[in-house]
């Protein structure tokens, strides 16, 4: 059975590259392993990974125009509206690309970013399945 980093190391040894993901934490909170944790498997399977830390709505959709992002990952934290102001800033820059976010994300707010067209991965939710997710919302086969 091959897992999606199986799929992701094919890309990545083929020589292309799987694109360029803007990664951001955004709450206040000093909790990193599952935003590293995340931002290193999309590393490993051949994705270009830019790590922010934890910045404001507009630095991260400037470093998503600027870094010419495939995708956009949020460790949300909890703080849903602040999610939701980043998404709605994203849209006002003109990112045009998929987000994907992660984090302790309750079941009510997963229901309302899938609104918002942000795929969500609640805690436990398989590093197999977020990588997987990563690829197919950069390959264009959503």
């Amino acid at each position: 059975m091959n897992t999606a980093s199986d799929e992701g190391k094919k890309a990545s040894n083929s020589g292309a590259a799987l694109g360029r993901v803007v990664v951001a934490k955004t709450s206040l909170d000093g909790h990193w392993r599952g935003v590293s944790v995340v931002a290193r498997a999309l590393r490993d399977v051949g994705f270009e990974v830019i790590l922010l830390g934890m910045v404001k709505d507009r630095e991260i959709a400037r470093a998503a125009i600027d870094e010419d992002a495939d995708l956009v990952g949020l460790n949300i934290g909890g703080r849903v509206q602040v999610a939701e102001r980043i998404i709605e800033t994203l849209r006002e820059e003109k990112y045009q690309g998929p987000i994907f976010a992660g984090g302790t994300i309750p079941p009510y707010a997963v229901r309302k970013l899938g609104l918002l067209g942000v795929e969500c991965f609640p805690p436990g939710s398989s590093l197999d399945d977020i990588v997987a997710a990563a690829i197919r919302l950069t390959s264009g086969k959503d």
